[in-house]
């Protein structure tokens, strides 16, 4: 057992510290009386129902709830495809320009992955809102979920799928009765994660957005240049949270799958 030096647990605590303390901030002031948010005046749980009256907010909130719910479904059922063909689709025609083109999101940057849809969408004449939010999130986040559920369909175990087909299931009916729960976990998480990354979006919604379609963080943005006030606070206690939940949610299915692919493999090495 490596043990654990005094360098390392400065390191650790310097670096968590670094990521962690001004968050830890944010939650403890999102909690204060006072108006002045540096200014600590009594615990007081008022600003969460200012926010919960805020018609701008809450609004803006259900906004980018349908948008990132919507466009991770569809990365989900298009990255599981791309992963699918590009796992098992073998060597074909284009599969180099393929592959990069689904993996280019991942590199790109946001700027210029917003302002290259933005002027496509203007090229097409097509009016920005909720509709090209979705395309926009949809896009970037396809990658993501290609990247996971490419990992596992790489490890899975392709003999499951020929018993199956020998004991007369259709390739389709093989997918849907074998792989998928198989890979359920991973096509989970690759949800999550897409769900997060829309969730958290700025760069690209600010470029694909219209006047009706405000996402939360265009609009904590734009209040916090005002400057920043206790509500902002309390949203983004409650943003952190939804996130850590999905975060927490995410690692649970990922456990999962490494324990069903350590049964797999338990199984395949005792037959």
């Amino acid at each position: 057992m490596t043990r654990l030096s005094w360098f390392n647990v400065v390191s650790l605590t310097l670096g968590f510290a670094f990521l962690y303390l001004p968050m830890v901030i944010l939650i403890i002031f999102s909690f204060n009386e006072s108006k002045l948010v540096t200014v600590w005046a009594g615990f007081s749980t008022k600003w969460y129902g200012e926010l919960l009256q805020n018609e701008a907010f809450l609004d803006a909130a259900w906004v980018t709830l349908r948008v990132a719910v919507f466009s991770s479904t569809i990365a989900t059922v298009l990255g599981t495809m791309a992963a699918y063909v590009l796992v098992r689709g073998g060597r074909f025609f284009g599969r180099t320009l393929f592959s990069g083109m689904i993996y280019a999101p991942l590199v790109m940057p946001e700027v210029i992955t917003g302002l290259s849809l933005l002027l496509l969408f203007i090229g097409i004449g097509l009016d920005r809102g909720i509709f090209t939010i979705v395309l926009a999130h949809t896009t970037f986040s396809m990658c993501y979920v290609s990247v996971v559920v490419s990992s596992r369909l790489v490890t899975f175990d392709r003999s499951l799928e020929e018993a199956a087909l020998d004991l007369g299931c259709a390739p389709a009916e093989a997918f849907r009765l074998v792989t998928l729960p198989i890979i359920a976990p991973a096509v989970i998480s690759g949800w999550l994660l897409a769900f997060t990354l829309s969730l958290d979006d700025l760069v690209i919604a600010s470029f694909t957005s219209g006047p009706s379609s405000t996402t939360l963080p265009i609009k904590i943005f734009s209040s916090v240049r005002l400057g920043v006030s206790p509500e902002i606070n309390a949203l983004s206690t409650l943003m952190i949270a939804v996130v850590a939940v999905g975060v927490i949610i995410a690692s649970l299915a990922t456990k999962r799958a490494a324990l069903q692919r350590r049964r797999e493999e338990q199984l395949a090495t005792q037959t």
